[in-house]
């Protein structure tokens, strides 16, 4: 397993040892896209549970309890885990792909229109 921070690791490494801890159990049989994307949403709706009836202010708060900052910690660890795995099956290159993601994004919200709002493009 790996032990390093974000600065110091590649995306690449973190998506061969989630591939390895796969291969290993012989879970890739089971990680189909269909199954992996139902294993995002299962896991985000577990994210969000720890933030149910939590106003904006409250949900930081809650980050300042050390048993809820890891159980939060370990479900958005459970969500990138299934998305590198659907990226590793898919042949998806996460870096191409969120660079294109960004790109479009810009298109869609530029600065002179989007700062300090939260409306959707269409309604900028």
């Amino acid at each position: 397993m790996i032990d390093q921070q974000d600065q110091e690791i590649t995306l690449q490494k973190i998506k061969d040892a989630v591939q390895a801890f796969a291969s290993e159990r012989d879970w890739e049989q089971f990680h189909t896209p269909k199954n992996l994307s139902m294993a995002i949403a299962a896991e985000a709706a577990e994210l969000m549970e720890h933030f149910l009836w939590h106003d904006g202010q409250q949900s930081f708060e809650a980050l300042d309890n050390p048993k809820k900052h890891q159980e939060i910690a370990e479900e958005l660890a459970d969500i990138i885990i299934y998305a590198l795995e659907f990226a590793n099956i898919t042949k998806l290159d996460v870096a191409t792909i969120i660079q294109a993601k960004m790109k479009a994004n810009a298109e869609k919200y530029p600065v002179e229109k989007a700062k300090g709002r939260a409306d959707k493009y269409t309604e900028l």
